[in-house]
């Protein structure tokens, strides 16, 4: 009997022991592993993007063309063909020096050109038409722009009032008056020219105002 009891005992000691093993009994549970600890490092920044040389390595070519003779056409047809050759960098001026804006451009024709006909220029070149309206004669030279260098008066005699007054500061009195009897309104200044001036050329300019007396052109000065 004593036997007995001690086989008994033994065996309920053993089973006990594999139920504490068994993780799907109500004993100790396996470990769960771990969730993988997450990176302290923050994501990079996308890479700011670089200019990359062309396949070859090569820089790319200068463009270049031959300039035309634009002298004798129409201004807005000397633009037009400038244009079809690959210059896009294009101005005009008046070549009578009276500051004209050239705003019909089909109105004007070319006397002058700033690159020489038959030259090989880049396609970025700008390109400057001299030139005077459609019922003018081109001058034999063109008449620059008067300026104030040096701090001088110009002789602003024979210029266009608003060539007169583009020369100087643009914070001088200017006062123009009309030399004929008819005391008109100098409006468009571009088609008046100066007959007399104070101060005269050559005095030094020293913010003192100035006084332009002026007929249109085509107009005799009294």
């Amino acid at each position: 009997m004593r036997n007995r009891l001690v086989l008994t005992a033994l065996f309920t000691a053993a089973v006990g022991a594999l139920a504490a093993c068994d993780p799907a009994t109500g004993g100790s549970a396996a470990k769960t592993p771990s969730a993988a600890p997450a990176s302290s490092t923050a994501p990079s920044a996308p890479a700011t993007p670089t200019a990359s040389a062309s396949p070859d390595g090569k820089v790319a070519a200068d463009v270049r063309a031959t300039v035309p003779d634009f002298v004798g056409m129409g201004l807005q047809a000397a633009q037009d063909k400038a244009q079809d050759i690959g210059f896009h960098g294009l101005t005009s001026h008046d070549s009578l020096g009276r500051d004209r804006l050239q705003a019909f451009d089909r109105n004007w024709k070319v006397c002058s050109q700033n690159v020489k006909a038959g030259t090989s220029a880049s396609t970025g070149t700008t390109l400057d038409f001299g030139s005077v309206k459609l019922d003018e004669t081109c001058p034999d030279k063109e008449q620059a722009a008067p300026t104030a260098a040096g701090g001088k008066m110009p002789d602003f005699r024979g210029r266009s009032v608003k060539a007169a007054r583009t020369a100087l500061d643009s914070g001088t009195s200017i006062t123009v008056n009309d030399a004929s009897a008819e005391d008109r309104w100098v409006l468009m200044e571009s088609n008046w020219k100066v007959c007399a001036q104070n101060p005269a050329a050559g005095t030094a300019l020293k913010g003192q105002p100035v006084t332009l007396t002026a007929v249109k052109f085509g107009e005799n000065c009294t």
